[in-house]
């Protein structure tokens, strides 16, 4: 059935058991590559094989001309956990200066509203596509972030730093979204007619730069195990079973390996329905998981107006190499080690080389 997000406020035992459903591909119809992925056709086959009274959530992370995009992580967590905000606070709903897809899909509350997931995605130059991999970057939160930014004036690393050595900090750094179960189908596209015998591109001019018996994978599902092992640690349960990759197309060129073409790929197609049938399996037994303390679900971020001006006075400070005392800034300037000290602070390195 088709997800009614009110029912996240039922207790558990009352609502519908409810997935999500990934498609991580970059490629979209309605942008360059002018057609739609793999990874969408076989996140719509899954739907359309999941029980009909389990609530059935779908996203394709795909790219559509001038549509926001996710936007990076800061790496805040690099500073102090605590300045790490669940959900994420570096960007917010309907931003007009920083769009940020990861919000405006209420990707966030989706994540936390589904018992579990299923990620579809490919293999794109030995990894997950760049999308796939930017949700997973801004889902450090879910890892013991900071569920209470008022305790830190939306974004002050000086409070941050000091909740986290405060005891209170024990109760508030949780894995938000633990008890959840997620399973991985990565795939690849086995391309390969540009390939010489010994496994080296055809244009190479320089075939002694490398072996390509030395690729950096045995197993290509491996290819994914950042996510999964982020999901791990995060408390999510990603059993072996459901972590699985599938190559095909190899030896065609691209424009023969496109959506259309799966229906002439049995086996793919029968790997794709058992590993859904493991999923349904597997998440079937598990049952639905209790929602964490700290939702994102239904989640209003407080008003922030007065911290952002303090957070733009403190980058004016540092601009002017006036830094807090005592802070990581003032202490890297004392140093001379980044110098990143000019009121051009949005110009590139090699732009200022080139004053």
């Amino acid at each position: 059935m088709k997800p009614h997000d009110a029912n996240g406020k039922l207790p558990t035992s009352d609502r519908p058991f409810r997935v999500l459903v990934l498609s991580g591909s970059n490629r979209r119809q309605f942008d360059c590559p002018a057609a739609d992925s793999k990874s969408r056709t076989l996140m719509f086959r899954m739907a359309d094989r999941l029980p009909t009274d389990w609530e059935i959530d779908l996203e394709d992370l795909g790219n559509v001309w001038n549509r926001e995009q996710i936007r990076s992580c800061n790496g805040c967590v690099s500073s102090s956990m605590a300045l790490c905000v669940w959900p994420c606070n570096c960007y917010e709903r309907g931003s007009r200066g920083m769009p940020d897809l990861m919000w405006n899909l209420d990707l966030y509350a989706r994540l936390d509203l589904a018992d579990a997931w299923a990620i579809i995605g490919p293999v794109n130059w030995y990894g997950p596509s760049s999308n796939l991999k930017a949700m997973f970057d801004r889902l450090v939160c879910m890892n013991g972030g900071n569920p209470k930014e008022a305790l830190i004036g939306h974004k002050d690393p000086a409070r941050a730093i000091e909740l986290e050595r405060s005891p209170e900090w024990k109760e508030l750094s949780k894995n938000h979204l633990e008890g959840r179960s997620a399973g991985f189908f990565c795939y690849g596209d086995g391309g390969g007619d540009e390939l010489l015998a010994s496994g080296r591109p055809r244009t190479l001019r320089h075939p002694k730069y490398f072996d390509p018996e030395h690729e950096p994978f045995e197993e290509m599902r491996d290819t994914y195990a950042p996510l999964v092992w982020q999901a791990r640690y995060s408390g999510i349960e990603v059993p072996d079973a459901l972590w699985c990759f599938v190559e095909f197309g190899r030896g065609k060129p691209y424009s023969e390996n496109q959506a259309e073409h799966l229906i002439g790929e049995p086996e793919v197609l029968t790997a794709f329905d058992e590993w859904v049938a493991a999923f349904v399996a597997h998440v079937a037994a598990k049952g639905k998981v209790e929602p964490g303390t700290y939702r994102a679900y239904d989640y209003e971020p407080p008003s922030h107006f007065v911290a952002d001006i303090k957070t733009k006075w403190h980058a004016m400070r540092m601009a002017l190499g006036i830094p807090v005392a005592g802070s990581s800034p003032a202490r890297q300037q004392a140093q001379g080690i980044n110098r990143d000290v000019s009121i051009f602070y949005k110009k590139g390195e090699g732009a200022k080389l080139r004053d």
